[in-house]
Formats: C-alpha cells, structure tokens, sequence
C-alpha cells in the first residue's frame, strides 16, 4: 500500500508540473545556437453559424528550396481541430512564409498565407470561416469504412458490430465469430489454448460473456502479449477487449431491435445517444431468453487398489436449461471544454436461471462380492444474480501536443442467491425401488464488491513517449453454502455442517507501471515496459475460523515491444511480456461440494499463483488489392501451472454426516508447461462483393507433472485450430455471412477452473486428458430495406451440421473417463432492428474524418 501510495504522489507531482503555464515571446529558444520557433493557433468556424468545426484538417506548409534548387513544398505540421474548432501548432520556425490549408467534408477547401510578424512568435491567426459546398453535401453517403479486421500496435481489433451471424445472442456467440478464439459448447472461451482475462472499454470487469449483449459490442480487441501497461494478471492467454458502442453524433440516434429463436425465446432491445452542447447522453437495455437442451454420457473405471473396491460407472443425463437476464446501460459524457471531458456511467445486468436435469447411474461393483447399483437421480436448481456497475473517468489534455492525464474509478457490487433440489432414487436389478428416495438440498447466496482506481500519464519525452500510471484493485467476498438431507424420522431437512461453509475473502493489488516508446531512424521502433504488483489474498472458513492466505509483497513484470518496418505495408515485430495468473476463488474455497456424489469438488487454499514468461515474433504484410496476411510465431513457459487434477481422497464428508473415502476433482500446481506454435491470419478479398478472414493455428502444447502422479509424467501432444468467415455481399441489400470453425484433439485448454463445469459425469484434467476433434458451421442471411437501409431482418442458424460435441478422455494411475456432451445443435433465429436519428449533415466529417470513429475506446475517457 506504501508503494501505491507512493507512486500516486510521484505521478500527480509530474503532473502537476507539467500544468504550469508556458511564457509567450521566444518560445522554442532553448540555448545558444537553437533555432528560435514559435506557434500559430486559431480556430475553424462554419460560415453559417460561426460555430467551432470539429476535426477539420489543418496543414502548414512551407516552400523550400533542395540541394538541386528546386522548390518543393514541406509539411511543417498538421492536426485535427478541437470539438471547438481550435488547433495550435508548436514548435515552428521564426523565419519564412508558409501557408495554411484548411479542410473538411462538406466545406470548401482554403489556402492561406501566414507569417509571423516581428517580435511576436506566439501568433493568433484568429477565425478561419468555412462555407457549405452544396455539391459536395449532396453527394455525402455514409457508409461502413470501417473493415471486419484491422492490426493494432500490440493488438488485433475486430469490428464485429457488423456481424449478422450473432445478432440477438450474447457476447459469447461473439466470440465463435472471432478468428483465433475458440468457445466450447458451454461458453468457455480460450485463446491459444489457454483462458484469456476478459476486459470491457479497457478494464478488467466481473461480467460474464453470457450477460453481456452482442448488440452492444462494437469490437474485439485480441492481446496476445499485453505491454507493462496492462494488468499483469491473465497467465498464458492474455487479453480479450470487448469495447462496447457508443456514438457522439451531434444529434440523436438510436435503434430498436427484437427477435425470436426456435425455442419461442424472445430477445429484445434499445440503445439512443443524445449529443448536445456539452453533453453526450447514452442509454441502452437488453432483454435476452434462452432455452437450452443438453444431453450426454460418461463411462468411468475407478482403480482404487486393494483399499477399496474397483467400480465402473456408466451415466447418461439430459437437462433443460431456461434463463433470462437484462442488461441495461446509462451515462453521459460532458465535455468541460477543449481539454478536459467528464464521463459517468452505469451498467445493471441481472438475471434469473432455472435447470433441470435427469442423470441415469449405473454402477457395477468390479472386486468381490460383484454387485451392481442403478438409480436415477433428478435435480432442479434456480439461481439469481444482480450487478450494479458506476464508473467515472476524467480526461485532461495539455496545452503540449500529446500529453493527457486521465483517472478512472469504477466500482461493481454484484449478489446472487439459489437453491438446488436433488431426489436420488435406487433401484434393485428388477426395476423395484429401494426404500425412499435420498432427498438433499443446497441453499447457496453471495455477495461482492470490486473496486478499481486507475490514473494513467502520458507524455512526448525527447523523440519518443512516455507512459506511467497507477492502479488499485480490491475485491471483497463473501459466500454461505448450506448442505442439508432429509430426516424421514424427523420429516425435515437437516443442515450438514461438515459439508456446509460460509467463507469470505479479501483480494488485494496495488501496481504501478512505466513505458517509453520511441524510434530510431525512419523504419525502427521500440517500447520498452516494466511494472511492478503487490499482491495479497485473505480467506476465513468463519464455520471454523480456518484462515488461508497468501503474499506477494513485490513482483516486476518486464515487457519489450520491437518493430522494423521493412516496407511500406510490411513490418516484422518481436515482443516478450512476463505475468501471473492467481488462483481464483472457487478454486481455493475448502468446501466439499457433494451435490453430485460421483463428481465431488473441493478447492485447494494452498494453490500458488502461477507465472508465464511469453514470447512472440509477428511478421505482417499488405499483399496489395486488399489482401492482408499476419504470420505470429509464439513460445510460452509457465511455472507453477493451475490445474485439475481428480485422486481419491480419504474422510470425506458426505451429505448424511459421515465420513468415507471417494473420488475427488481439486486444483494443483503442476511443476510446469510450454506451449509454442505458429499462427497465421489472413484477409482475402474474393470479388467485390465477396471477402474471406482465415485463421490457422498450429501449436504444440506440454506440461510436466512430475512429482504430481508418478503415473502422469509428461502430457504432451500437437493441434491445429481453424477458423473460416465468409462475407457475401448480394444484389437487393442482401447480405450472407457464413463461418466455420475446426479443433483437432488437444490437450484441455489451461486456466479452466471453478464450479459449474462437470456436468454428466466431471470434467477432465489439462494434466490428465485431451478433448477429441469438433467442429461446426455457423450461417445467417440478413436484408435491409427502407430509406438509407434503416431496417434489417436477419435469420440465423447455429451449428448447422448438428457437429458440435464436447468428447473429452482422461485418466491418471486411480481412474480411467471418457464422456462426451452435446448442447443445442441446430438454432435458427429471426431478428428485426430499425435505426433512428437526426443529425447536422455537416457534423458527417467528424466520423470520417477520424481512423476508427470515435466510440468505442473513448469509453472510460
């Protein structure tokens, strides 16, 4: 806390000096024998109105004479104008005549000469007037500039809100449209074979994909090695950025949206932005139900050796899974003025889920005497959660050219509550039932608070620039899990505190980072990253006053970002980042979850945080027409590696009271792993009308677990991913995008963990297993119609080929599983949307004018 402490002092100091204000007169005399410069500023007004233009161009240039004596014109500067019209450019040259061009669409273009005057460096050029051109207006179309796929500094970014394929779903079915992600039937995202850390508008967030709207994302952004910049937390996978829309139009604007699957579920949904003055008003909610079917088997050998007895369990269930949540979103920007802007926001998921499942259990009893147990078990469980998520951002923008000082404070309270019923019938081997039922009830509620407190600098520094900031991040929870079965002697059920917990925890971190990026020559460039992270986490077992804890007072975590530019449109990139990824806290929690008696959880309070050192050479080129191509070579090595690992385990406690010995899914630190591979993303245009994004991944991943299980030794083994998204644009406003995606056998991706996972009969292990080839092939036809194709009406299909199934094998020294799963299948859905809006025809420049837009990013600003 001292070094935060610390370091906040340190960076408002800077900051504060950098506030003080700059004397006119000799402005770029810096010492004897420096050219003296000065600046020019003003401001660009619309004729019409005399209102400030935003984002109009302005360039100075001056003529020059080269060593052949011809004259050329020289580009002494240039910039976009403020939301007021202004602009001002430092660092000029006493001595000469330049002229000054000023443009925008839906003006008519100016050149003017300037100069400054004797005696007075710091000129005000006053006000440029702009005038309408008519012709140029008329012939305005907004259009989509924006492509499905662009490469950033350290990422890469997916426009997906063009995306027809998911429209009406969550976030979740976003990320199947992503190329390089892969989502299995439940939802569980990796990237390169390992969990990412998920990130809303640039933070780390307590949503879940699933709550988050797919109509609401703008675009994914993908960092696969996050600079020193970024939380250091995150392990192997790095980074996914879901950057949620948000339009600043002068105006207002909005659309409407609602759709239905083949189930009967509805979604539906609203969004309008309201651009004034000063301020921008945004507002959005969703409504979203789902149906879900699921079914599946399990075979399972039990080696318990001479202690207990060998069994073979063979199990199929089936579930119905039904849920709604909605998501609503508020806030408003107010832009204080040309420097300073102001950002509050809200965000209020909640949600309710009900599912039930029958699981049919066949057990036979291998060691003498043989016996065998059937029994058929139904289980109906409810749960609920609310989130409410404010956050503030401020953004202050110096007087010097590329600095700014933001701040950030978010907080996320969220609770959730559920019960789960579960009736366990047995039979003889004739179909006659044993006795009553074994009834047993779990009640569970929760409560969390998360804050985070960021600031960031940044800073011009000699040629290069400088970046700094700081960040808290405190998590409190608290969790009551009660177990209780059914007294038929008492007729009421009876809470078991030996599989019972009320537990909370306390995570803590404190981190403070440092980057300098600048260039040598015209094709060389480099940053260079360090950050620091003081970490602690605090749990209480409050039935038993049990405590766990760990610390980790001071850990540094480098990064080297390299790029040479070989030519234009093709540069080569070499970067290196260290991180952590801790234990979460459903993998920690020393609670014996008994609701599924053949699938027993418990977490392991004494699991350290693991560590990864990644490394990654990018090789990108524009192949001319269109076409694209980024080449990613990668090497990843991790120590302490978190994972499942199933074992039997002596005097547990089972739901009646007693103790017994059984088989138990928990949480290890493996000695280590290493993945490497090479991954290559294309951009191909077909036709005109017709494009094509391709990723291909080929990695090999390893991991030790030597000293684990003398049985394991080392699991290693190669795959391939692939992915496929087609874009087909039709006569008559038509459009079809088709995608398809392709896993060969793998290893079970790393960083998976906590509950909710092992339906039908467990999960496997990464250090135990591998999960068999699937695939499956997405599709959706979309039309729009009415004036400015304000309407559309897509109809989409989810796995087409009916293809996508879980099919997992694992096994360690005591236990032998296969089992696979299969959920939903084939999906159409139906959705309509209808945009809205009012706008100043002349404010279309300030879209197009920029790389990018302007929402998105500017979220927390």
């Amino acid at each position: 806390m001292k070094l935060f402490l610390a370091f906040v002092f340190c960076t408002l100091s800077v900051s504060l000096m950098a506030q003080q204000p700059q004397g006119n007169g000799f402005r770029g005399a810096r010492g004897a024998g420096m050219m003296t410069t000065g600046r020019f500023y003003g401001r660009i007004v619309d004729a019409s109105t005399n209102k400030g233009i935003e984002a109009a161009s302005v360039l100075l240039i001056q003529t020059k004479t080269d060593s052949s004596g011809k004259e050329r014109d020289v580009t002494i500067g240039g910039q976009l104008t403020t939301s007021k019209g202004e602009f001002s450019m430092d660092n000029i040259p006493a001595q000469g005549k330049f002229r000054l061009t000023v443009s925008a669409i839906g003006f008519t273009p100016i050149d003017e000469s300037v100069q400054f005057n004797p005696g007075n460096l710091d000129k005000d050029l006053g006000n440029f007037k702009l005038t309408a051109d008519v012709q140029q207006l008329g012939e305005v179309t907004v259009v989509a500039t924006k492509p499905m796929f662009q490469m950033g500094v350290d990422r890469k970014i997916f426009n997906v809100d063009k995306n027809i394929n998911t429209t009406g779903q969550s976030a979740t079915e976003i990320m199947k449209n992503v190329p390089g992600v892969n989502v299995d039937i439940d939802g569980n995202v990796t990237l390169r074979n390992a969990a990412p850390t998920i990130f809303v508008d640039g933070r780390p967030t307590t949503f879940t994909l699933d709550q988050i709207p797919a109509d609401q994302i703008e675009s994914v952004e993908i960092i696969t090695n996050p600079s020193a910049k970024f939380d250091a937390s995150g392990g192997t996978a790095g980074i996914l950025n879901v950057v949620l829309k948000k339009n600043r139009k002068a105006g207002y604007n909005g659309s409407i949206r609602g759709g239905i699957d083949s189930r009967g579920k509805i979604n539906l949904g609203g969004d309008i932005n309201i651009k004034q003055g000063k301020f921008n008003f945004f507002a959005g909610v969703n409504l979203f139900q789902r149906k879900s079917l699921s079914d599946g088997y399990t075979y399972r050998e039990n080696l318990y050796g001479n202690k207990l007895q060998n069994t073979i369990l063979n199990q199929s269930s089936n579930s119905t899974h039904n849920g709604q949540f909605i998501f609503g979103r508020i806030g408003f920007d107010y832009l204080m003025d040309n420097r300073n802007t102001l950002t509050l926001s809200m965000a209020m998921p909640n949600g309710q889920f009900n599912n039930d499942q029958t699981d049919n259990i066949h057990v036979d009893t291998l060691s003498s005497p043989v016996k065998t147990e059937d029994a058929i078990r139904t289980t109906i469980n409810k749960r609920n959660f609310k989130n409410f998520g404010p956050a503030i951002g401020y953004k202050h923008l110096f007087p010097k050219q590329g600095r700014e000082l933001t701040a950030d404070i978010n907080y996320n309270t969220s609770s959730n509550s559920g019960t789960g019923n579960y009736n366990t019938q047995y039979y003889n081997s004739n179909g006659s039932p044993i006795g009553d039922p074994a009834l047993q009830r779990l009640t569970s509620s929760g409560s969390s608070t998360f804050w985070t407190v960021q600031s960031d600098f940044t800073s011009p520094m000699g040629k290069g620039k400088f970046e700094s900031g700081v960040r808290a991040a405190i998590r409190d929870n608290k969790n009551l899990n009660e177990n209780a079965f059914f007294d038929y002697s008492l007729n009421e059920f009876i809470v078991i505190p030996s599989v019972s917990s009320n537990y909370k925890y306390t995570d803590q971190v404190y981190a403070a980072y440092a980057t300098y990026s600048s260039k040598i020559g015209e094709n060389f460039s480099y940053q260079l990253g360090l950050r620091t992270e003081s970490s602690r986490y605090e749990g209480t077992l409050l039935s038993s006053n049990q405590k766990f804890s760990n610390k980790y007072p001071v850990e540094f975590f480098p990064s080297v970002f390299i790029t040479q530019t070989l030519s234009p449109g093709q540069d080569i990139q070499f970067n290196y980042s260290r991180r952590i990824n801790r234990p979460n806290f459903w993998q920690q929690i020393p609670y014996y979850d008994v609701s599924d008696l053949l699938n027993i959880r418990v977490g392991n309070p004494g699991l350290r945080p693991e560590f990864t050192n990644s490394f990654e050479l990018n090789y990108s080129k524009s192949l001319g027409g269109g076409h694209s191509l980024l080449t990613s070579v990668y090497f990843k090595q991790t120590n302490n590696l978190i994972t499942n690992y199933q074992s039997i385990q002596y005097d547990v406690p089972l739901p009646d009271g007693k103790l017994d010995s059984a088989m138990v899914i928990s949480y290890i630190n493996a000695n280590s792993s290493r993945s490497y591979g090479l991954e290559l993303t294309s951009k191909n245009p077909l036709a005109k009308w017709a494009d094509v994004t391709t990723n291909l991944n080929f990695y090999n991943a390893r991991i030790d677990n030597s000293g684990v299980d003398q049985n394991l030794g080392v699991n290693d083994r190669w795959a391939f991913f692939g992915k496929m998204n087609f874009n087909f644009k039709l006569p008559a406003n038509f459009t079809i995008q088709l995608s398809g995606d392709y896993q060969s056998r793998t290893l079970v991706p790393q960083g998976f963990g906590g509950r909710g996972g092992g339906f039908f009969g467990g999960s496997s292990s990464a250090a135990q297993g591998y999960i068999n080839p699937n695939y499956g092939v997405d599709i959706a036809l979309k039309k729009d119609f009415m004036k400015d194709k304000r309407a559309s009406i897509t109809l989409s299909a989810n796995d087409i080929l009916k293809s996508r199934i879980y099919d997992a094998h694992s096994e360690n020294s005591v236990f032998i599983q296969d089992m696979w799963r299969k959920r939903d299948g084939l999906m159409f859905r139906l959705n309509f949307s209808y945009r809205f809006g009012k706008f100043d025809v002349s404010l279309f420049k300030r879209k197009n004018n920029r790389t990018g837009g302007d929402e998105g990013n500017d979220m927390m600003q």
